[in-house]
């Protein structure tokens, strides 16, 4: 049976071109799509005799109630600002006087709109440090529309990715996008710590709950210049992503970076899981990694991978260059 909302059968389409031709509707009572549409509506006297109403008319009829509402909700909203736009004042006079401050958001509505106010207000610097490999495009979108505006009044923007990003095609197209609109600096490292976004060294956000739906602003000075050293460090240990399309960064002769890393953390006992999580990959990619590790040392199984691994000179390369 059609629903009010589903599409009409041709049971009752039939029924409905008939009601318009005639004015009669031949069925003992009439289909509940139709009437629920306002497609129908009976008329006094002889039985079955319909109106058959034109469907703009019905259209007009069934979105009143919804525009009504539509109209209230905005009107409310109207209310609402006009009561909290005075109290955002008060709120920033006394937030500059306290000398610094740490507050919960709570809810991503809650954490895009303080990002946005601190992108709004950031005049010099951007730091930002984007863990576990490539983002959804949606997101990625959002961070164009995000970053435009400071990257056209020219501020400074510097990100910290994973190696896993330089094979990712929805976030190396929007490196290029941004570099589109401005100058951006990105680079890469094999492990990162939990996401952190520092916006002129005076305020800095990091997440409060591993699912993100909450976050800390910090506007702390103290606990921000903190912050952004940990970022610097980091920064001076990555490796520069030049141009979108590099695939793997070699810091030696033998095997590249990112495979090493999983031999180092595989000597020290991390299971599959553990590795692809720390180095912000899939499961699946860290074993491909791990099968590649072993064709090149020639390894049988995974007792005598980490034997090789630790007698071979691979990992004292990257201890030397760390």
């Amino acid at each position: 049976m059609c629903g009010t909302e589903a599409q009409l059968c041709a049971t009752a389409l039939a029924l409905y071109a008939d009601c318009v031709r005639t004015g009669v509707a031949d069925a003992p009572t009439l289909p509940p799509c139709l009437v629920g549409l306002g497609l129908l509506q009976s008329l006094p006297g002889p039985p079955h005799r319909v109106a058959a109403v034109r469907p703009s008319a019905a259209l007009a009829m069934l979105i009143r109630p919804i525009e009504d509402e539509i109209r209230r909700n905005a009107q409310r909203v109207a209310e609402l600002q006009s009561v909290l736009d005075p109290v955002q004042d008060v709120y920033e006079a006394n937030a500059d006087r306290s000398g610094g401050s740490v507050t919960l958001l709570k809810g991503l509505p809650a954490i895009n709109a303080a990002l946005d106010e601190a992108t709004a207000a950031t005049r010099d610097e951007i730091l930002t440090a984007q863990p576990g490999g490539g983002r959804a495009p949606s997101t990625l979108a959002d961070a164009v529309d995000r970053g435009r505006g400071p990257l056209e009044r020219g501020v400074r923007m510097r990100t910290l990715y994973q190696h896993t990003v330089r094979h990712n095609q929805p976030t190396l197209a929007y490196m290029e996008r941004m570099l589109e609109i401005g100058p951006i600096e990105v680079r890469t490292l094999d492990e990162l710590f939990d996401r952190l976004m520092v916006f002129d060294r005076k305020v800095a956000f990091v997440p409060a709950r591993n699912d993100r739906q909450e976050a800390l602003e910090i506007r702390e000075p103290a606990l921000v210049e903190y912050l952004a050293g940990v970022f610097e460090t980091a920064w001076a240990r990555a490796s520069p992503l030049a141009e979108p399309g590099v695939t793997e960064t070699r810091v030696g002769d033998s095997l590249p970076e990112v495979q090493r890393t999983i031999g180092r953390l595989l000597v020290e006992g991390h299971m599959d899981e553990s590795i692809a999580r720390r180095l912000g990959m899939s499961v699946r990619t860290c074993r491909a990694h791990i099968a590649k590790l072993s064709a090149e040392l020639g390894s049988k199984n995974r007792a005598q991978l980490g034997f090789l691994l630790a007698a071979s000179q691979v990992l004292s390369a990257e201890n030397a260059e760390s």
